[in-house]
């Protein structure tokens, strides 16, 4: 997005995150995430997808650019490192989603039409054509049930959040880039605790 650079993650975290603290816990991948080597081979295979707005394994054009959008203003570019778009987290989603059951493609699809018409409801513009001051503002509506979802645009929130946060956390800009993860290391010594209590 043109303004992406004008929002601090954090914030835009915060703004999006209502009730749940997203802003605090994004760094820390939950126990339904990827593992990491499971994730390497799935990011490496979500990488030869097209861009957005060539469509995808399951999303048309329009909805994945939506997606790209969506978790781009989950995980925006900030001064330390890209954001989801940049990360192909839009096509890591389009990923697991092709191979998810009937149940979830239609919980995605009927998800996406849903912001749609919310968007269309209160701005006479798809979400994609909207302003960013109003995609947020959706978003911000859509999250205040996060806890306890009930409509579908609200449990499409929830599984866009989560998709988006394993594909950004296990790909290599939010791996290496935002975590910052060098790899292990061999520690030389190890002197184990120093405080004076704990010395025998």
């Amino acid at each position: 997005m043109s303004n992406e650079k004008n929002i601090s993650r954090r914030s835009a975290l915060k703004v999006i995150a209502v009730g749940v603290g997203t802003a605090t816990t994004l760094p820390i991948l939950n126990s339904n995430a990827l593992g990491q080597h499971a994730a390497h081979d799935t990011q490496k295979a979500a990488a030869t997808i097209a861009p957005a707005k060539n469509g995808g394994r399951f999303f048309t054009p329009h909805e994945l650019e939506t997606v790209d959008s969506i978790s781009n203003l989950i995980i925006p570019a900030d001064e330390r490192s890209p954001g989801a778009s940049a990360a192909g987290t839009y096509a890591f989603i389009d990923l697991m989603v092709s191979e998810s059951s009937d149940e979830v493609k239609k919980l995605w699809r009927d998800g996406l039409a849903a912001v749609d018409k919310m968007s269309e409801t209160r701005s006479s513009a798809t979400f994609r054509r909207s302003s960013q001051e109003q995609q947020i503002a959706l978003l911000k509506a859509i999250s205040r049930n996060e806890r306890r979802p009930k409509a579908i645009e609200e449990h499409f929130f929830v599984a866009i959040k989560s998709m988006t946060v394993d594909g950004y956390y296990t790909s290599e800009i939010g791996i290496h880039q935002e975590l910052r993860y060098q790899g292990n290391v061999v520690l030389k010594d190890f002197t184990g605790c120093t405080h004076p209590e704990h010395k025998g």
